[in-house]
This record gives C-alpha cells, structure tokens and sequence, in this order.
C-alpha cells in the first residue's frame, strides 16, 4: 500500500490563462496610471542644474520600477483573497501547506535583480554627476561654514564674499569646510547636498569628502541653505546664490574684498541675515 503524500499544489492552479492575463493587464494598467500621475509631481523642485536633471530621471525611474512592485502586489493579494475567501458558514482549517520551492526563489529573484538594477544605476548617474566637465570651464569655490553664516573664497579671482556668485553654464568645483560643527550645503535648485566637517582641509583630513560638482543652467537669486541642524541659529543660516553671466560675474568679482593673507581668518561681515558672527580672529590652535 502506498503511503499518501501532501504536496503542494503549483502556483496558480487554480487560475486560467485568461484570469491571468487579466491580472497582468490590471497590473500593467495600474502600473501606467500611477507612474503618470507621480512622475508628473514635481517631488525635488524646479530644476536649474545639470546634475540635477540626472538625479530627476533616476528618481522617475525608481518611481515606475516601484508603481510596477505595488501594482502587482496589489492586484495578487486582491485576488487571492476573492478566491480563496471562506465560504458563508465554512469554520474548517484551511488545508495545511509545506510552501513552495519554486514560488519561493522567484519572488526572491526578482526583487534581488531590482534592488542590483537599482544600486547600478544609481552608481552611473552618481559618476555621471562628479564627472569633471570636457570643455574645461571649471571654477574653483572654497566655500567656508560657521555658525550661523557662509563665506565663499575665490582662489582664481583672489576674492572673498559672503554671497555666491557664479557664471551660468560653469562647472563649480565647491571645496567644502567648516570652522566649528558640522553645516551642509544645499541650494534646493541645484539638487546637490554635501556636509561641511569640521578639518576636512587639515592633515590627516585626505578621508573626508569635501567636494562637491555642480553645472548652473539658470539665471537668478537662490538661497544657500544649511540643512544640518548646527545650533539655534541654524533657521536663518542662508546666503544668496546669485546665478549670472559672464560678464556680470566678472564685474561683481572686480568689487570684492580680497582674500586675506592670514590662514584659517573668517572674513565674513558681521550681523546680517543669519547672523553672520564671522569674527577677524585667529581660530588656530592657542
């Protein structure tokens, strides 16, 4: 007499070719109508840099990979539980299950080659974005974080300020430091963040990354935001972000104060929006 044996029905052995079908247009369908309405939203704000026109497209992909995951998910569970309801006045035990190899290892592949998909991805648009430009139209920035209050250093121009100016369609090459806490640069526009640590451009600091690429594609006046909570003056630690032409960089450049000599020196202006407390003092060792 041969011993009975419980196996595991395959997947869907319930489910036609036509119901299956039918689901997968659902899901597709779904998946459609999602994508369309969120794609749509401006999520990052209006976008007024090269690089952030990367970051956009990767996010818009990761939100139709996402619409696709949730559309079907969806769309099985409400089938499952239309097709496998208990019947009016049906107490039994549901039949006693092992599981299902085969199911099991797919749905474990496919969010295995997402998630790889995704990291790939992300790691092409992250070098497509720090890529120095081909045309060589670089400018250096050594920008300089303190509580509460920026300033912007010029090496090329020999020039110091406490708003940045920039030349529309330059690459910025923004050497980041800060004198006290950690600070973050952020200029919403321009889709780039980075944190400003305290060291990064002294000895021993080779390991902080303190640099940051951005290409301006628009004219106009944006607002430098410290996005890294750094006190109680951190709300009003903002400076302008002043987007122009050439020709107009080059004269405001001319009206600057210079750079002064002393090292580690903050030549921001006292007072003003954000309380600049930049002060004309030796912050060197004692």
């Amino acid at each position: 007499m041969r011993r009975a044996v419980n196996r595991m029905p395959l997947p869907m052995k319930d489910m036609s070719l036509s119901t299956f079908l039918k689901g997968a247009a659902i899901a597709g369908l779904m998946t459609l109508v999602i994508s369309l309405v969120m794609v749509n939203i401006d999520w990052l704000g209006p976008v007024y840099s090269s690089e952030k026109e990367d970051i956009v497209t990767l996010l818009n992909v990761m939100i139709v990979l996402s619409s696709l995951v949730f559309s079907i998910v969806m769309v099985m569970m409400v089938y499952a539980i239309w097709k496998y309801r208990a019947k009016p006045g049906d107490e039994s035990d549901g039949e006693p299950i092992h599981g299902n190899t085969r199911l099991e290892i797919i749905w474990t592949a496919i969010p295995t080659v997402i998630v790889i998909f995704a990291g790939v991805y992300s790691t092409i648009v992250l070098n497509d974005i720090e890529a120095k430009a081909d045309n060589g139209k670089i400018m250096e920035v050594d920008v300089t974080a303190q509580q509460f209050a920026w300033r912007f250093d010029y090496p090329e121009q020999g020039v110091t300020s406490t708003e940045l100016h920039v030349p529309v369609g330059t690459q910025l090459d923004l050497h980041l430091n800060a004198l006290d806490v950690i600070h973050s640069f952020w200029v919403p526009e321009w889709g780039i963040k980075r944190d400003l640590v305290p060291g990064a451009d002294l000895p021993g600091g080779d390991d902080i990354d303190d640099t940051v690429t951005v290409t301006p594609t628009e004219e106009g006046v944006f607002s430098v935001v410290c996005t890294e909570l750094c006190g109680w003056g951190h709300a009003t630690m903002r400076a302008a972000a002043v987007v122009e032409s050439q020709d107009d960089f080059d004269a405001w450049a001319a009206d600057q104060t210079k750079i002064p000599d002393e090292e580690d020196v903050s030549s921001g202006v006292p007072g003003g929006k954000g309380a600049g407390v930049f002060d004309d003092r030796d912050l060197t060792d004692d």
